[in-house]
């Protein structure tokens, strides 16, 4: 088990439906970084931005290009690969989550929550699993944008350790980003990292506001507003787990099932 355990948050301004710019972006960034994470965050749809049009961009053929490219950065950097693409899958399209790691295992959580006020779910299929991975000993739950908006779905049963949510957030809307964040942290008694885009798409402007929050809701680290760059942290697991138990919330929350 890891007790550091280093992250790598990726904010940039994603070349709309572009994959192969966006590739290039990314690789530039995250190959020549001289701090060497655990984990690297992309945000969401890192290769398209946020398209209504999957039709134009995924298919079985991409899914297979876009998996060999994240085995590909997730074994050069020894670290695990996260972000988000449009994935076609028997005759419907999802916003997955992927999460690879350098011996090439891959986990994937399809997007819970879509965003009707931009008409997602009309075009997308919603998932209904949550999802932990393990990595180094690290619990590691996976939501995608307006998934932080409801507190239920991302309830920590003491099953994870970090909450990883990556978004394309506008501008207009990023005070909720921020305060949210913080919250999922102090009610989940979890590190929270938040991975959101910069620059302008079809229909929005993004200034980031990526950032990684520790258990007591301070943020520990964050990425200057509107600019391409690792924002790079360190976690510590001895600290959380003293916390758990010295503030042990979890035991009096309400139980519930989810529908």
């Amino acid at each position: 088990m890891a007790e550091d355990f280093n992250i790598s948050l990726l904010q940039f301004d994603i070349v709309w439906e572009d994959p192969l710019t966006n590739y290039q972006q990314i690789e530039s960034l995250i190959l020549n970084s001289s701090f060497t994470p655990d984990i690297i965050v992309l945000p969401e749809m890192f290769n398209t931005g946020f398209t209504m049009e999957p039709a134009k961009i995924a298919s079985e053929n991409s899914n297979q290009l876009v998996i060999e490219r994240m085995k590909k950065w997730a074994e050069a950097t020894a670290a695990a690969i996260i972000g988000s693409v449009a994935w076609y899958e028997a005759d419907k399209y999802y916003n997955r989550l992927l999460a690879v790691t350098p011996a090439g295992d891959v986990f994937h959580y399809d997007k819970r929550h879509l965003f009707r006020m931009g008409a997602e779910q009309a075009v997308y299929t919603a998932g209904n699993e949550r999802v932990v991975f393990e990595f180094k000993g690290w619990r590691i739950a996976l939501f995608v944008c307006y998934d932080l908006r409801f507190p239920v779905w991302s309830r920590n049963r003491r099953d994870y350790d970090l909450a990883v949510y990556v978004a394309n957030w506008p501008d207009k809307r990023i005070d909720a980003w921020k305060a949210l964040l913080k919250a999922r942290a102090i009610e989940n008694q979890c590190y929270v990292a938040g991975v959101n885009r910069v620059g302008k798409d079809k229909y929005e402007n993004y200034n980031g506001a990526t950032r990684l929050i520790d258990f007591y809701g301070t943020v520990i680290e964050k990425a200057p507003d509107g600019t391409n760059c690792l924002t790079n942290g360190s976690l510590l697991l001895k600290p959380l787990q003293r916390f758990r138990e010295r503030f042990p919330a979890w035991m009096d929350a309400d139980s519930f099932i989810i529908e």
